[in-house]
């Protein structure tokens, strides 16, 4: 029976499970490169010579770091991308529940789903992560971080990493979201899937309390450090502050989502005002979005503000090949927590085809209820970008008092503006298209409603 629960619910939910396995791919191509690289850093046969550059350079302690952040970011977003799909299905697991299946069978049901999405996409994240890996190597030779002679291998033995982050993420995650829901009686677990759950869970909160305030204390840890080392470990401030947004979710969000929302409410005409409604109304829903968003923001803008920052005040942002390394790191994490953001708009979006056609039957427009994504995605953007900032701004301030006698980072204008649009440009992408292929669709047909 669960096998087949666990079918019928990739086929009623084939964004949700097609936005896991597009987590895991990513997830599984981070951690495959930057598990090669600590490889190709730690190789058997490299001269003296060749070791000595790499301990210059700090190759070794960089690799270690990439790899535990990439399964620390890894384990973040695919627990949060498997719970939104868990959570989408609420509905289908109530009715069931009502007509005789046991928890068990839900929750194994919901286990089969995960290995279903996350074993082939750890599989390939593995293949291109090793030619991601070949390219960020040969990078490292041309600025100089490797000599010439370290040449790149493809290892196998990245491929158990990638396994156990992805599938074991996967199915813990999902097991986790259906754990609770699953022991609900059934009249109880209807009633919450058709309105939401608004509370926070008893461990939850204080959980998310704690890491927040685990962060603000490894901040001020990190002024006695040096700048180097405080700023490879900025990383896990961020993580941690990040992890306390993701378990307080709406009780954060929510507060940051109406302050944009009273913003973006005094333009524009119905689609305007609808957004913010829908924003605000779903809280939990949009939180999962909002927050790999928050990464994105936070993680860039620490990174570059941390080598602005320095030039600014000093005329130089180090050396070229450590800016580099940095920025590529930054890149690829970034690059992966805002795939993992729109992966995650997308499947919101694509799971609201009954409300939009319910829009439409109502009178609503197409144009408006465009209009109407168009300004979610503004609420959507402007809340990542607010909270991102703010992060940023709390994990950085301790150490650059230190270092500049100024808590106040500075990034260049057009970074901003590129940061600010970038992310406006993602939300506008994952929200809308998936709009227009919904609204195509006939307005009571049983796909579409």
């Amino acid at each position: 029976m669960s096998t087949g629960l666990a079918r019928a619910a990739l086929r009623a939910h084939r964004p949700a499970f097609v936005g896991t396995a597009v987590a895991a791919l990513f997830a599984a191509t981070v951690v495959s490169a930057s598990m090669m690289m600590l490889l190709v850093t730690s190789g058997d046969g490299l001269s003296a010579h060749a070791r000595r550059v790499m301990a210059a350079n700090d190759v070794g302690d960089m690799a270690v770091v990439l790899l535990m952040s990439s399964i620390y970011l890894s384990i973040f977003v695919i627990a949060s991308t498997m719970g939104t799909a868990v959570a989408q299905q609420h509905r289908e697991l109530a009715l069931v529940r009502t007509i005789g299946a046991r928890p068990r069978q839900v929750r194994r049901a919901v286990a089969v789903q995960a290995l279903m999405a996350s074993v082939p996409a750890a599989f390939l994240g593995f293949l291109l992560g090793g030619l991601v890996a070949r390219w960020w190597a040969s990078g490292m030779v041309t600025h100089g971080l490797f000599p010439p002679e370290v040449t790149f291998r493809f290892s196998w033995l990245a491929l158990p990493v990638c396994l156990g982050v992805a599938v074991v993420t996967s199915v813990l995650g999902g097991l986790l979201s259906a754990l609770r829901f699953s022991l609900l009686k059934p009249a109880r677990a209807l009633a919450e899937a058709a309105a939401g759950r608004r509370r926070l869970g008893v461990v939850r909160a204080p959980l998310g309390v704690l890491a927040v305030l685990g962060a603000g204390a490894l901040s001020v840890l990190l002024t006695r450090q040096s700048a180097e080392d405080a700023g490879q470990a900025a990383f896990f401030v961020l993580l941690l502050f990040c992890l306390g947004v993701g378990l307080l979710g709406p009780r954060i969000i929510g507060p940051a989502a109406r302050l944009v929302s009273a913003l973006v409410g005094r333009f524009g005409g119905t689609g305007a005002r609808l957004a913010p409604l829908n924003v605000r109304s779903q809280p939990r829903r949009f939180a999962a979005a909002v927050l790999p968003l928050v990464l994105v923001v936070g993680f860039g803008l620490i990174k570059i503000a941390t080598h602005t920052t320095a030039a600014h005040h000093t005329g130089s942002g180090g050396t070229k090949g450590e800016i580099w390394l940095d920025y590529v790191g930054t890149s690829l994490y970034a690059g992966f927590a805002a795939i993992a953001a729109a992966n995650t708009l997308a499947m919101i979006s694509l799971e609201r085809r009954r409300d939009l056609a319910l829009l439409r039957v109502v009178g609503a427009q197409r144009k408006q209820v465009r209009a109407m994504a168009v300004w979610e995605s503004v609420v959507v953007a402007g809340t990542a970008l607010l909270l991102g900032a703010a992060v940023a701004f709390v994990t950085l301030a301790p150490m650059l008092s230190t270092l500049y006698g100024s808590p106040v980072p500075y990034v260049p204008l057009p970074v901003l503006a590129g940061i600010g649009g970038g992310v406006l440009l993602l939300t506008m992408l994952a929200t809308g298209l998936p709009v227009r292929m919904v609204l195509r669709r006939r307005l009571l047909s049983p796909s579409g409603v």
